[in-house]
């Protein structure tokens, strides 16, 4: 896949998956949110709560699963503490962590708290 329809295909992923946690009642704050410790592919809000979501898109769910791996959870997390420094309770802020596949047909799973226990 070319870089540029790479780009597409993962906005069009994002886009899926905004939409869901719309339809859901979650307010998407930032889309492509990037500090110095890397990029957030979605901030989503859920009341007090901060959602941090990885979109990942390819043919099928487990693909793409497969797709974010430690080193990027590390940089995701890095940036998710730089974002939580300008949220009113800082790093006391309630977060969670999702992963959100996007199949080759555009079907959608979240897994909700993918990191672990947040």
């Amino acid at each position: 896949m070319s870089g540029a329809l790479a780009y597409r295909s993962g906005l069009a992923a994002e886009e899926i998956v905004a939409a869901d946690y719309a339809r859901r009642g979650r307010t998407v704050a930032h889309r492509r949110w990037r500090g110095q410790g890397g990029e957030i592919d979605l901030i989503a809000r859920e009341g007090d709560r901060v959602i941090f979501v990885e979109v990942k898109k390819s043919g099928s769910f487990g693909a793409a699963a497969l797709r974010l791996g430690r080193r990027q959870m590390d940089r995701i997390c890095a940036a998710a503490l730089e974002f939580l420094g300008g949220e009113p309770g800082g790093q006391l802020t309630e977060i969670r962590f999702d992963l959100a596949v996007v199949d080759g047909r555009g079907a959608l799973q979240i897994l909700e708290n993918a990191f672990g226990e947040a």
